[in-house]
């Protein structure tokens, strides 16, 4: 069973193409237009040893909305087709980690609603 997936999101605002593979190896492509966003789903493909690519043209010129939540809609999407049944996988955990001066703290539930905070 492979857990992969390959979505495009077309709006009024944004274009994306994603691809994720949930049992890569950390491999990620990365280019939103958002160079901290791009840091942030490169270090959520590396640390996940998750496979993503993510190409993403918005209009930034009005803000960065508009690509952040696009592109969390077409990840959250990815992620429900790559999990399927989600047979053998928790449905939620949190850990809190060090990263240099601070506290890192992630919760994730696949719980299939929608969100990217």
């Amino acid at each position: 069973m492979t857990r992969e997936a390959q979505k495009e999101r077309t709006t009024k605002e944004t274009r994306i193409v994603l691809a994720l593979d949930v049992d890569g190896s950390g491999h990620t492509e990365i280019a939103t237009g958002l160079p901290f966003f791009d840091h942030m789903l490169s270090q959520l493909g590396k640390h996940a040893r998750l496979d993503l690519n993510v190409e993403c043209s918005g209009d930034l010129e009005i803000d960065a909305h508009h690509t952040v939540e696009d592109v969390g809609i077409a990840l959250g999407e990815a992620f429900g087709e790559a999990l399927g049944d989600k047979q053998g996988v928790r449905r939620f955990a949190a850990i809190t980690v060090p990263l240099d001066e601070a506290a890192v703290e992630v919760v994730l539930d696949l719980s299939g609603r929608p969100f990217l905070h």
